[in-house]
């Protein structure tokens, strides 16, 4: 077994029965084999502890969402044989009682409990602005003069120096809570007690724990966390979700079968990939 394998392993020994996971995509475009990868992890650990699985698909980024990327969750994970217990079963259930656009006021509730920390200031720096600064926050930026009240503007927390994601934004310039406290509070709302995410969302991690202490949310920060290795294109970056030949539609439209996906799953965990041939077969190979 390879070191994320025991990771895992370990992770799921550790998990109490009856515990909650979440599968969290968002449809911002065709979803790829890390995601896959990052579905199959999170219904292994329910499995193995008769947990309960929640889909949730984040969609607050109106901008960005699709129909079609909605249906390519649901496609997805029937083609992939993963079954869930609790959240939508189909686009249209989606739309009508679980889009995160139904639970704004939760959102909403969430910030006013920041704003009164008073670690919030409010910003009107495009990324262009930002973008000398390698990605760092410069601290004069913090005074600009600006209320949270005032329209056009962001809500930026302040976080520590050294902070993997220096003043980040809660509030986005629409008005509309940003990923970070939506997702926080999506966990904590659906009770959610373990989850397993890739390793580019370490910072997120650390970001939503950081809220949760701004506010003494207990419940997230006593949520149990595994980060996954990422699966690299041909270049070495990290995939990226788009309709071509990587996405799972793609593979799908091909005919392709969703074995090679499991392989690469066999693969991380340090198991031989030649014998997965179903999602289930590869939870009793993991198992022994």
């Amino acid at each position: 077994m390879s070191p994320f394998g025991q990771q895992l392993e370990t992770f799921i020994q550790s998990a109490d029965p009856g515990c909650r996971l979440r599968l969290a995509p968002t449809p911002s475009g065709y979803l790829h084999a890390g995601n896959a990868l990052n579905f199959i992890f999170n219904w292994m650990l329910a499995r193995r502890n008769n947990g309960r699985l929640l889909l949730r698909i984040d969609d607050l980024d109106a901008d960005r969402k699709r129909s079609a990327f909605v249906q390519d969750v649901f496609d997805s994970l029937h083609w992939l044989e993963l079954d869930w217990e609790e959240g939508p079963r189909d686009e249209s259930d989606f739309e009508q009682n679980w889009s995160q656009h139904l639970r704004l006021s939760l959102y909403h509730s969430e910030l006013q409990k920041l704003r009164e920390t008073g670690l919030l200031f409010a910003c009107r720096k495009s990324r262009s602005d930002l973008a000398p600064f390698g990605g760092q926050y410069p601290e004069t930026f913090r005074e600009q003069g600006l209320s949270l009240d005032d329209p056009d503007v962001a809500w930026r927390i302040r976080t520590p120096e050294g902070f993997p994601m220096p003043d980040f934004i809660v509030r986005r310039r629409d008005g509309l809570p940003a990923y970070q406290i939506a997702s926080m509070a999506d966990d904590v709302h659906f009770g959610i007690t373990y989850a397993i995410r890739g390793n580019d969302l370490e910072a997120s991690t650390q970001a939503q724990r950081f809220l949760a202490s701004c506010t003494g949310n207990d419940m997230f920060l006593n949520i149990k966390f595994l980060h996954h290795p990422l699966i690299l294109d041909t270049e070495g970056e990290k995939l990226s979700k788009s309709a071509g030949a990587a996405s799972l539609q793609a593979m799908r439209a091909a005919g392709i079968s969703p074995e090679m996906v499991l392989r690469q799953a066999a693969d991380l965990l340090g198991l031989p990939s030649e014998t997965i041939k179903t999602v289930q077969n590869l939870l009793n190979f993991f198992r022994g």
